[in-house]
């Protein structure tokens, strides 16, 4: 594995939150980001527009689909955000302003659990 991943809590307990066949898909997604950093991309990874530097992890299970929002943070460093399960065509717009929340508040140096 070339990069780093780090799961804060709030992306972790989604994770855990998920049926299993989900869960498991997403921690491979996780270790293709692992592998491959900056150069994943569709189907498994996708820039958001209009947010500088967040992206989105995408897994599709036959049972449904989920977002994992991440940023890179420095060197070989990923941050995985938070996440949710998705049941329309666009992302919800109230879970990237939480991802966007914590990647700001973790690159100020001000991130705290209690917080969110």
């Amino acid at each position: 594995m070339e990069y780093k991943v780090i799961i804060l809590p709030h992306a972790l307990e989604f994770i855990q939150s998920v049926p299993a066949k989900m869960r498991a898909k997403t921690y491979r997604t996780i270790g293709l980001l692992e592998m491959f950093g900056y150069q994943l991309c569709e189907p498994h990874s996708k820039p958001l527009t209009g947010y500088d530097g967040l992206k989105e992890l995408r897994i599709k299970v036959a049972t449904g689909i989920c977002r994992l929002f991440y940023f890179h943070f420095r060197d070989k460093i990923y941050i995985m955000t938070s996440g949710y399960t998705k049941k329309d065509d666009k992302t919800d717009p109230r879970q990237i302003d939480r991802a966007v929340r914590i990647m700001n508040e973790f690159k100020n140096g001000g991130y705290k659990n209690e917080n969110l």
